[in-house]
């Protein structure tokens, strides 16, 4: 036994050092030559200019095409890569070297071949296997790669990263969360996509459902400096500064061009006749020379950068956009209905929503059954919370993974399962909200977010027949049971009312597990 123990002991020991050795790495290398510089301005040699000036109806309006399906969303992207003529500005929280990555990037390395300046920033937490991706297209002329509070080493895993880094836990658990893109500083795509095949509808298993807008107008000059703002953030290291490589340039731009060029039965986008809007693809309208948009006055507004080394989640709260949502909420007089992927609103949110529906505002809310999850702990979060919701008066939907194959609306692809990414607001039927924040805490305390508020009654219309073909043709809606205590989860089927006592789509490990894991799940990292 004494030898067991001291086996034991030592194995302790070993795993210790081990531990120090790596955490010893935890130290950032210096920035290395990270110059500041600032989005283009626009030129009226840019096609992309000129359109989006032909289109405006007023110098203080902007336009937006709402862009609810992945086929059509990823191919705006790639016909504005294809058709920028002086700068490209990608930020992201997650490029995949997948299909779906490396048809973008290879547009976006095909423009810089062209003279287009690019600058792409991305959050260096889900940057595994993507870094021969993110060195090689740095290795391009006319291209800049940066990464968002990186790691230092570990890169062969999101767990090595922070074995890597202990010391360095607070700072590297608070993350970039927005996503824009910019082209030729006069058209935007925003929304709540990242770049990978599950947020286009390409992947074979999981797919999310999902919307961005593209935009032009007065608020993509507002884009364009929260871009900078980042872009020049102490926060941000050239990926050359963080990532080794025995490669010179030619040997990064070959392994690149391997990567993104070689026998990808996928690298198109096959495209739908129209959207669920009614809408054709955005290319239409580019050969047409003229954008058919619904108009608004806008806001953009972003966390600042430095959120990630705030001193408290306090201290990140008083940063985030989450606060500028909820305060268009809490101020709505008639409808708010919101989708939110995550969604974990607290006793405060509980209490906000209850407080609305005492003014008689209808509150209505879509987010994600246990089965659509892709974080089924956050679920536990959200889940302490709805019995306290339906007794206030909240209207709760649930997306169902099964019930999304089954929406011909959507074309989805196969058997994959359907999930909710969209974050999204609508008040009073006048007011939009579209970005990339959820209604959880680590939007709030943890995460940056990048948002845009207009003012346009007939795109909070959109918006709202968007939600509305989730929540009624993909979703369960949450009730009390005939006991008056007990949850159910109703549906029409062949219009018929269908009403289940358990999760949908879930299995007895699963709720198990969750009902056994929630009383240890922290809320604040949810």
């Amino acid at each position: 036994m004494q030898l067991v123990d001291a086996g034991r002991a030592a194995l302790r020991a070993v795993a210790l050092l081990a531990v120090v050795a790596l955490a010893g790495c935890g130290a950032l290398p210096p920035r290395g030559d990270a110059p500041q510089t600032t989005a283009l301005p626009p030129s009226p040699d840019s096609p992309l200019v000129r359109l989006a000036q032909a289109s405006l109806p007023g110098p203080d309006l902007s336009g937006f095409r709402l862009l609810p399906m992945g086929y059509y969303s990823l191919d705006a992207r790639v016909e504005l890569a294809r058709r920028a003529t002086r700068s490209l500005d990608l930020q992201y929280y997650h490029i995949h070297s997948d299909r779906t990555g490396h048809l973008l990037l290879r547009n976006v390395r095909d423009a810089a071949l062209r003279g287009v300046r690019v600058r792409l920033l991305v959050d260096d937490l889900y940057t595994v296997g993507g870094d021969a991706l993110f060195l090689g297209l740095a290795a391009f002329p006319n291209v800049e790669v940066r990464l968002f509070n990186p790691f230092c080493c570990g890169r062969d895993g999101i767990g090595a990263k922070y074995v890597a880094s202990l010391f360095d836990i607070r700072r590297l658990n608070r993350r970039m969360h927005n996503k824009l893109f910019l082209a030729d500083s006069a058209i935007a795509v925003v929304g709540g996509r990242n770049i990978a095949d599950e947020y286009f509808m390409r992947s074979t298993t999981d797919n999310f459902v999902d919307l961005d807008a593209l935009i032009v107008g007065a608020v993509v000059p507002q884009l364009g400096k929260i871009f900078d703002t980042y872009w020049n953030s102490p926060h941000v290291h050239p990926v050359q500064a963080i990532v080794a490589t025995g490669l010179d340039a030619t040997g990064l731009q070959r392994q690149f061009d391997r990567l993104v060029d070689d026998g990808d039965p996928m690298m198109e986008v096959a495209l739908p006749p129209v959207d669920i809007l009614g809408y054709g693809p955005v290319s239409e309208d580019f050969d047409g020379g003229r954008l058919g948009l619904h108009w608004g006055r806008a806001s953009a507004f972003a966390d600042s950068p430095d959120k990630v080394v705030a001193e408290s989640d306090e201290m990140a709260r008083s940063m985030s956009v989450s606060m500028s949502v909820m305060d268009l909420v809490t101020a709505a007089q008639r409808e708010v209905v919101l989708s939110s992927p995550y969604f974990v609103p607290g006793t405060m949110g509980v209490q906000a929503f209850g407080e609305l529906r005492r003014r008689d505002v209808k509150v209505t809310i879509l987010t994600n059954s246990l089965a659509a999850n892709d974080e089924p702990l956050v679920h536990t979060g959200y889940a302490r919370y709805r019995e306290a919701l339906l007794r206030v008066g909240v209207d709760l939907y649930e997306l169902s993974p099964t019930r999304v194959q089954r929406n011909q609306r959507l074309h989805w692809p196969g058997a994959s399962l359907g999930r909710l990414h969209a974050k999204l607001a609508v008040v009073d039927r006048k007011f939009v909200f579209v970005g990339s924040m959820n209604l959880d805490p680590r939007s709030a305390g943890k995460n940056t977010e990048l948002g845009i508020v207009v003012e346009s009654p007939e795109l909070a219309k959109e918006v709202l027949r968007v939600i509305h073909i989730s929540k009624l043709q993909s979703a369960y809606r949450l009730q009390f049971g005939a006991d008056g205590r007990s949850l159910a989860w109703a549906t029409m089927d062949d219009d018929k009312e269908v009403l289940l006592d358990t999760e949908p789509d879930t299995s007895l490990f699963l709720r198990v597990q969750n009902l056994l894991l929630a009383p240890f799940v922290p809320e604040q990292q949810l």
